[in-house]
């Protein structure tokens, strides 16, 4: 198995004033592909550390690469890093750096061209690296078995760069990794019910946690990694996204385009979370019709048709308004299936009846309204995020249950 090391570079990854994911997303590429990726850090700007850490692992791994510290300011240090790792000057790409410049409109190239010293610098003993999505090189070159490529730290830079640069060894050859998704299931619930799996020797499995769904990852040979995924399907048939489908939402667009059905919420404590959710799937706009987000009860009467004495008599947070909620986003929408939602996320609200958290649902599909009820623990935005999470596995399972 080939061996890869990615480098972070950056102050402000240190210091906690941006988030690192470049790393983590090629990493999660490599592993599929079939990469052991021994290591992956974070440095900050400072020569010494670049220069020791290319020293640490060169000879040592087949790939090392290495992102930020290209850009044009004073805290870009990556350049004369590499630089002065090699032995060598910077020199200016001319042929590579016009390429990207003009790419941009002519009133932008000239504060480019201001530029160049820094972003179009490359080390003579190395090669420049196109960079499709903005204006600083790349870099790389080879030493001694183990090849490198810095990239720079904006994302939407990096990953196109990485996804150019690094095609054939992101490129999977046999499936060695596999993510199963499970909706609805507690990690530590979920280890219990999958330990058949778990136990085999032959497997490496790994639990990953998120608010409504778990990512269960097995990696082994591709006959065990087939066998191990048909008895994990086996024992949750339900609860299983279908394959292909790497959240709820996209299970739900998928499934609900299959079964021609169309689909609308109704949200008071989600406030829009679960329509953000359904709509960041492409495709979505041929399903689900819209989402209604009526936070007071006022809004809830005048919209979606909730009887006023229903309000009175049972309260927001009760299974008669959430159903009432359903059967309204049905109506004003036209849609075949509705799932509405209204809770308490807190801090304040509760009642000894209806604690903070407390949080029904109610899902309508042509005339039939059901209600579930879920008391959720944490600070008011968990509250909010589980309670989006349990609407969307919801609608999830009602299309799953519905024929043709």
């Amino acid at each position: 198995m080939k061996r890869a090391v990615l480098v972070a570079i950056g102050d402000e990854l240190l210091s906690g004033l941006r988030r690192e994911g470049n790393c983590c997303w090629l990493a999660g590429k490599l592993s599929r592909a079939g990469w052991d990726v021994i290591s992956m850090g974070v440095i900050p700007d400072d020569e010494e550390k670049i220069q020791a850490t290319l020293s640490q692992w060169i000879g040592k791994s087949e790939l090392i690469v290495m992102s930020g510290g290209l850009g044009p300011t004073h805290d870009d240090r990556t350049r004369t890093a590499v630089a002065s790792f090699l032995g060598c000057s910077l020199e200016i790409d001319r042929k590579a750096y016009d390429e990207i410049l003009f790419r941009y409109p002519p009133e932008m190239r000239k504060n480019l061209t201001r530029c160049a010293d820094s972003q179009g610098a490359v080390p003579v003993l190395a090669k420049a690296v196109h960079n499709p999505a903005g204006s600083a090189l790349g870099i790389t070159f080879t030493a001694c078995g183990s090849k490198v490529f810095t990239f720079p730290g904006v994302p939407r830079e990096f990953m196109a760069m990485a996804e150019a640069e690094l095609e054939e060894e992101m490129r999977i050859r046999e499936k060695t990794v596999c993510s199963l998704y499970i909706a609805g299931w507690a990690e530590s619930l979920l280890k219990e019910r999958l330990a058949p799996v778990i136990m085999q020797k032959d497997l490496h499995i790994s639990i990953l946690p998120s608010p409504g769904l778990v990512e269960f990852v097995i990696r082994g040979t591709p006959e065990r990694i087939a066998a191990a995924e048909r008895e994990v399907r086996e024992l949750m048939p339900t609860d299983c996204l279908p394959s292909g489908a790497r959240s709820i939402s996209e299970a739900i667009i998928s499934q609900a385009l299959q079964k021609k059905i169309t689909i609308a919420c109704a949200e008071s404590c989600t406030g829009g979370m679960i329509g953000m959710e359904l709509t960041s799937v492409p495709g979505s706009s041929s399903v689900f019709l819209g989402s209604a987000v009526c936070y007071s009860n006022q809004a809830k009467k005048k919209i979606l048709f909730v009887d006023d004495s229903l309000l009175e008599k049972y309260g927001a947070v009760s299974s008669r308004c959430a159903q009432s909620m359903a059967d309204g986003a049905c109506r004003i929408f036209e849609a075949d299936l509705a799932v509405s939602v209204t809770g308490i996320a807190g801090p304040g609200g509760g009642t000894t009846e209806k604690p903070v958290g407390t949080v029904w649902f109610g899902v309508s599909y042509r005339g039939k309204t059901e209600a579930v009820k879920s008391i959720f623990p944490g600070d008011r935005e968990t509250v909010r995020i589980r309670s989006a999470m349990k609407a969307l596995d919801i609608l999830r399972r009602k299309i799953a249950e519905t024929g043709e």
